[in-house]
C-alpha cells in the first residue's frame, strides 16, 4: 500500500504546543497519512496503592475477629442473661470471654485505637476516637466486672466483641469503596518507552529515557514513543498525540516541529533532538498538576466524622455530668455504672455502617447503570455541582471525522460524488479516508473499483476509477488544477469544517464537508442539566469557529476554545473562583489535571487510563447522559446518608440521656440490655433503609427521562 502524508487540510497548534485542532477553521495542510498501530510499552512498575492494602487489612481483621467473637459472645454472662441461657460451666469457662475479648481489643481494636490517637494529636475528634473510646471503656469495665471490682452489669465482653466486628465490617466496606484500582501517575509513566536509542557518533546506543540530556539526538522507530520532549531534526511522520491531547486525529510533524514525550510516530521514523527531560517535560508537568489537585481534594472532611466528633463530646460531657449527678445524690456505685454505660452506648453500631452501607449499595447500583464510583467524596459532592464542564472531542462528540454534507456541481448528484471519493480512498486507513468510505457504506452506495492509487504530500490522493482520474484533496489540490471551490465551502469554512473536493479529469465534481460528529445523546444531556439548573460549559483545543458551532447546536452556555492541554486545569479553577462547584467530564491525558482539579472528576470509560485514574467517577460508556445518572445517584445517596446518620445519631440522642438516668426521678433508667436492643434495632433500620437504593434505575436513558419529565 502506498503511503501518503495528507490531503492538504490544515491543523493549527496554539502557542506552539502539540494541541490538535479538530476540525480546523483554516483548512490548508491537513495531515492525511496511513495510520498504523503503535506498540504498547509495558514493563513499568508502579507504586502499590494503599487503598488495596487497607481493604485486605480490614477484610482479614474482620474474618479473624468474627471467628473469635463467637465464643466471646457465647461465654459472656451478661449476654447469657439477656437470652436466658446458662453459660457452660467447666474449668476455665469464665475466663474464655475475658481472654478472647482481650485478643479482640488488641488485634481488632488496633486500627481504631491508632486512629483515635491520631485524632487526639490533630485535635479533630471523629469516628475513630468515638469507637476507640467505646471499646476502651468496655474493655476495662468488663475486666473490672470479671474480676469482681465493678458491678456485674458492666460486663460488656459481648458488646465489645460485636462493636469491634461491626466496625471492622463497616470500615472494610468503606475501604473497598474507596480503593483505587489504577494509579494516575503510573499510567502517565507508562506512556514513556522503556528504552531510547541515542545517536552516539556513527552508532546508536540503547539508554534509559532517564539518562537522556538536553541536546541528545534519539532515533524514534515507526510505531515508537517519543522518550522526552524535543524537536524533529530529520524525518516526517504522522504523530498520534491522543494520549496527551485527547484529540483523535494524527498530526503531521516535520523538521523543526516540537514533539511531546509519550506521543507516537505512527507511520515513519524520526530523529529528535531532546529539548527537555525529567521534571521539565510536559508529561511531568501534567503529573505534578494531577498530584497537587488530588492531594488538595483529599482534605475534605467526611460527613460521618463530623457527626462522630459531635457525638464524642456529647457522650463525654454527658458521662461527666452523669457521674457527678449520681455522686451528688449519694449513689457513687450507680454513678460509675451509669457513666460507663453512657460511654459504651455512645458508639452506636448504626453510625459505623450508616455511610459505608449506602456507598456500597450505591456503587453497585451505579455500576449496573454504567457508572463506576471510585471516590466516595466525588459521589457526595456531585449533588452540589452547579456547572458541568465537558471536553468536546470524544465526550460531546465522537472524536472522529464524519461526512456531514456533500455538494455536487454539474450533472452528477451527491451520491455519485461520494461514491467516487470513496473509491479513491478505499486503499487508505487514514481517519478522513475511513470517514468517506463509511459514509458511502451507510448510504448503501455501490463503490466502483479503483486502481493506480497514489498520494501527494499536502495536496491529496489520486486513483483511476472507470478510466477517469479521480482526485480528492484540500485547497492546494484546487490551486494545482486551477479550479474553484464549491459555493457551499465558504459557509462550511465558517463552521470550522474540514473541506475536501472531488475532481475528475481536472473538473470539480463536488465538495465534501467533514466534521467531528456530535453524539445524538449530547443534546438530551445538555437539556436535562439545564432543567436541574446546572450550567453547561464546553472546553476544547479546537478553533473558535468549530467550538462555537458545536456549542450553538447543543445549546451550551459557555465555550472555552483554543485551550492548550496544560491550561485546562486553570479553566476549571477559574470557574471555581467564580463560586461554581464544577464537575469536569473528559477522556484524555490532557484532561487528567482538570479532572483532578474539579470538585468532581468524571472520566469517559473509553478514554485513557490516566484520565480514568484521575477521576472520582468513571462512565463505562461514552454516553454524556450518564452525568445525569451520577447526579441522581448522588442526591439519592445523600438523602439516605442523612437519614441513616439521623437514625444512628438519633439513637444516641435518646438512649444516652436515658442511660445517664435523666428519667430516674420518675423511676425510669435505661438498662444496658435495653440499650443493646435499641442499638441492634437502629443498625437494622439503617441497613434496610440503605437497601431502598436498589430500586433506583440509573441507566442514562432512565435518569435523563426522569429529569426531563419533572
Amino acid at each position: 500500500m502506498t503511503n501518503r502524508d495528507d490531503h492538504g487540510v490544515a491543523t493549527s497548534h496554539p502557542g506552539g504546543h502539540a494541541q490538535h485542532q479538530f476540525p480546523s477553521a483554516h483548512p490548508d495542510t491537513h495531515p492525511h497519512g496511513e495510520h498504523h498501530g503503535h506498540d504498547n510499552h509495558t514493563g513499568h512498575t508502579g507504586h502499590s496503592g494503599h487503598g488495596g492494602d487497607h481493604v485486605a487489612q480490614f477484610r482479614k481483621l474482620f474474618w479473624i475477629n468474627l471467628i473469635i467473637a463467637i465464643p466471646v459472645v457465647a461465654f459472656s454472662t451478661m449476654f447469657a442473661m439477656l437470652l436466658g441461657y446458662d453459660v457452660p460451666d467447666f474449668p476455665g469457662a469464665r475466663w474464655i470471654a475475658p481472654l478472647l475479648g482481650t485478643v479482640m481489643y488488641v488485634v481488632g481494636g488496633r486500627p481504631f485505637l491508632t486512629g483515635a490517637l491520631n485524632e487526639i494529636r490533630s485535635r479533630k475528634p471523629g469516628m475513630m476516637l468515638l469507637i476507640g473510646l467505646a471499646i476502651t471503656v468496655a474493655f476495662f469495665a468488663s475486666w473490672g466486672a470479671s474480676l469482681g471490682l465493678l458491678h456485674h452489669e458492666l460486663e460488656f465482653w459481648w458488646e465489645l466483641a460485636l462493636l469491634i466486628v461491626i466496625m471492622l465490617l463497616g470500615h472494610w466496606v468503606e475501604m473497598r469503596s474507596l480503593a483505587q484500582t489504577t494509579s494516575a501517575l503510573d499510567s502517565l509513566a507508562a506512556l514513556l518507552p522503556d528504552e531510547a536509542e541515542k545517536i552516539d557518533g556513527d552508532r546508536t546506543v540503547t539508554v534509559s529515557p532517564a539518562d537522556l540530556h538536553v541536546g541528545d539526538v534519539v532515533v524514534v522507530r515507526p510505531g515508537g514513543s517519543i522518550p522526552a520532549d524535543g524537536k524533529i531534526v530529520d524525518g516526517r511522520a504522522d504523530m498520534d498525540e491522543s494520549m496527551v491531547t485527547g484529540e483523535s486525529r494524527p498530526v503531521t510533524r516535520g523538521v523543526g516541529d516540537p514533539v511531546t514525550a509519550g506521543t507516537v510516530a505512527t507511520d515513519s521514523g524520526l530523529r529528535v533532538e531532546i529539548t527537555a527531560t525529567g521534571d521539565d517535560t510536559a508529561l511531568a508537568g501534567i503529573q505534578r498538576l494531577v498530584t497537587e489537585a488530588q492531594n488538595s481534594s483529599s482534605r475534605a472532611q467526611r460527613l460521618a466524622d463530623k457527626a462522630a466528633g459531635w457525638l464524642f463530646w456529647f457522650a463525654l460531657i454527658t458521662a461527666a455530668i452523669t457521674a457527678a449527678a449520681w455522686t451528688i445524690v449519694g449513689n457513687p456505685d450507680a454513678s460509675v455504672v451509669r457513666a460507663i454505660t453512657v460511654l459504651v452506648i455512645a458508639c452506636p453500631h448504626a453510625l459505623g455502617l450508616a455511610i459505608p452501607l449506602v456507598v456500597s449499595i450505591a456503587t453497585e447500583r451505579a455500576a449496573r447503570g454504567g457508572v463506576l464510583i471510585k471516590d466516595r467524596l466525588a459521589l457526595e459532592g456531585m449533588r452540589t455541582v452547579d456547572a458541568v464542564l465537558f471536553d468536546k472531542t470524544g465526550t460531546l462528540t465522537k472524536g472522529e471525522p464524519t461526512v456531514t454534507a456533500v455538494e455536487a456541481t454539474g450533472d452528477d448528484d451527491g451520491d455519485t460524488v461520494l461514491a467516487l471519493a470513496a473509491a479513491a480512498e478505499t486503499d487508505s486507513e487514514h481517519p478522513l479516508a475511513r470517514a468517506i468510505v463509511k459514509a458511502a457504506e451507510d448510504r448503501g452506495l455501490t463503490v466502483p473499483r479503483a486502481s493506480g492509487f497514489s498520494s501527494s504530500p499536502a495536496v491529496g490522493v489520486t486513483a483511476t476509477v472507470d478510466g477517469h482520474e479521480i482526485r480528492v484533496g484540500g485547497p492546494r489540490l484546487l490551486e494545482e488544477v486551477g479550479a474553484q471551490e464549491v459555493p457551499a465551502a465558504t459557509a462550511w469554512r465558517g463552521e470550522g469544517a474540514i473541506i475536501l473536493h472531488v475532481i475528475s479529469d481536472g473538473e470539480v465534481l463536488g465538495g465534501l464537508r467533514l466534521a467531528d460528529e456530535i453524539r445524538p445523546e449530547s443534546r438530551e444531556a445538555v437539556d436535562a442539566l439545564h432543567k436541574l439548573g446546572v450550567q453547561v460549559v464546553m472546553i476544547t483545543g479546537d478553533a473558535e469557529a468549530v467550538a462555537n458551532s458545536v456549542g450553538h447546536e447543543l445549546g451550551i452556555d459557555r465555550v472555552f476554545a483554543g485551550v492548550r492541554p496544560e491550561d485546562k486545569a486553570s479553566k476549571v479553577a477559574a470557574l471555581q473562583h467564580e463560586g461554581k462547584k464544577v464537575a469536569m467530564v473528559g477522556d484524555g491525558v490532557n484532561d487528567a489535571p482538570a479532572l483532578a482539579q474539579a470538585d468532581v472528576g468524571i472520566a469517559i470509560g473509553a478514554g485513557t487510563d490516566v484520565a480514568i485514574a484521575s477521576a472520582g467517577v468513571i462512565l463505562a460508556s461514552s454516553d454524556p447522559r450518564s452525568v445525569l445518572s451520577v447526579i441522581e445517584l448522588s442526591r439519592a445517596s445523600y438523602r439516605k446518608m442523612k437519614q441513616n446518620l439521623w437514625w444512628g445519631a438519633g439513637y444516641n440522642l435518646i438512649s444516652v440521656p436515658l442511660a445517664a438516668g435523666v428519667l430516674a426521678p420518675i423511676g425510669i433508667v435505661l438498662p444496658m440490655s435495653v440499650g443493646a436492643i435499641l442499638m441492634s434495632l437502629s443498625t437494622i433500620v439503617v441497613a434496610l433503609n440503605a437497601q431502598l437504593l436498589r430500586r433506583l434505575d440509573l441507566t442514562p436513558e432512565a435518569s435523563t427521562r426522569a429529569v426531563l419529565n419533572r
